[in-house]
């Protein structure tokens, strides 16, 4: 099997959950089937990230792409410009001709058995009509991410913003959904959520995974009362994670418990999420890492405190891999099949979600085997291998079942209610 791979960005370094799980299922889709990576280029990559492509494709076609840079004059013009689009603007920045024509060029040449678009921001790139199979691989319910924003936004200058991004996003995602032959959700909730609110009838589920090799726990020794959350610092709903954590839970904690820490570890921590950590020596901040395993490993316990975000948090699955108990909210675990009291610990509310954290600090025993049961959980049913055979299987039924008829499944209509 063909497959043409809608991206835009590379995936070296593979440092953020979207990344992780794209990379590990092409390393393991590319064993079998012929894989052409077709990306957006801002030209940050150097030559490491490009040469490193191979590891996940056979060709790659890079598409030159300006990207522009958050809070610079250009940024905030854009910004401005984005009021009269019908299109969000993290949808609206990626529009590319290039990425298009080429879609469009390969079709013609049949030069692939099935399209994949990686997240929904590649398909603002899709031709007016695809007249071969198509997969819109969602991560994420997009427009339930900016919906969150807009419910825990501070003022009401933001509140205005996200919800106004989540009305576009909405029309967006629903309407392009339509044009797939099929759309792989990555947990149960989120393909509850595409059919109730989009009317799909098309969804797959492909639960995420974990590489149980590398996650593999070291008997490396915890460093008391450490508390650990990894992941990118510049995305949104971390940054307010971690706001909140420190703001109302971690206090608590520390009442119980004088002298616990936190690392907030993951790449390209914004100015909120540093100052989280001035005059603090009980918050360490680290920026990007060669590896995550080892800040795991010296945590006493694993925190997910999201309350924004949609699709599966790997960052869960590589703590558990690691043996680590992990305490988390509902939307930190949402979509994940693991079982409150089982495999880790669900609590919404601050003074809960700090007992949760303290039980566990006074009683290492529990915290042990809350561990084990977990990394024997993803260690059994979420390797890549397996999860990734999945993701194959669907896309060799979509290319099997393909007619002329039910290919062409966009028209003009459905382009402009797009943007």
């Amino acid at each position: 099997m063909k497959i043409l791979w809608l991206k835009t960005e590379l995936l070296h370094p593979v440092d953020k959950g979207g990344r992780i799980r794209t990379y590990q299922m092409l390393r393991e889709l590319k064993k079998i089937h012929e894989v052409v990576y077709l990306t957006l280029d801002d030209g940050s990559a150097g030559p490491e990230e490009v040469h490193a492509a191979s590891e996940y494709c056979h060709e790659l076609i890079r598409i030159p792409h300006r990207r522009t840079s958050k809070f610079t004059a250009r940024f905030f013009a854009e910004l401005a410009l984005n009021v009269v689009s019908s299109l969000p603007y993290f949808l609206q920045k990626y529009r590319s001709d290039g990425m298009r024509l080429e879609v469009e060029r390969r079709e013609r040449a049949s030069a692939f058995d099935v399209l994949v678009c990686d997240f929904l921001v590649p398909a603002v790139n899709l031709p007016a009509a695809i007249g071969r199979p198509t997969v819109l691989f969602q991560h994420n319910v997009e427009a339930e991410i900016w919906r969150r924003h807009a419910e825990v936004a501070g003022d009401r200058i933001r509140r205005t913003y996200f919800r106004e991004q989540w009305r576009r996003t909405v029309a967006f995602e629903r309407a392009v959904s339509h044009r797939f032959s099929k759309i792989v959700a990555v947990s149960r909730q989120d393909k509850a959520t595409f059919e109730s609110e989009y009317g799909l009838d098309n969804v797959a589920v492909v639960e995420t995974g974990v590489d149980v090799e590398f996650f593999q726990p070291t008997g490396r020794a915890q460093i008391p009362k450490r508390i650990v959350f990894t992941g990118s610092m510049d995305w949104l709903p971390n940054v307010d994670g971690m706001e909140w954590f420190v703001a109302e839970i971690l206090p608590l904690v520390q009442e119980r418990h004088p002298g616990a820490t936190l690392a907030i570890v993951g790449r390209s921590p914004n100015a909120a999420v540093r100052q989280l950590a001035e005059g603090r020596d009980d918050i360490i901040v680290t920026g990007t890492v060669d590896d995550v395993r080892p800040w795991i490993e010296e945590g006493a316990v694993y925190v997910v405190p999201l309350r924004i975000g949609g699709g599966t948090r790997l960052k869960i699955y590589e703590a558990m891999a690691l043996e680590r108990p992990v305490v988390s909210t509902a939307v930190g675990m949402e979509g994940l099949p693991v079982r409150d009291g089982q495999e880790l610990r669900v609590v919404d509310d601050p003074r809960g979600f700090a007992n949760q954290v303290s039980d566990l600090l006074e009683q290492p025993d529990e915290a042990r085997a809350l561990g084990l049961r977990a990394a024997q959980r993803v260690r059994e049913d979420f390797a890549w291998s397996t999860v990734s055979a999945e993701f194959a299987r669907i896309c060799e039924e979509v290319r099997d079942n393909a007619t002329g008829d039910g290919l062409e499944r966009s028209n003009k209509e459905e382009l402009a209610t797009c943007g």
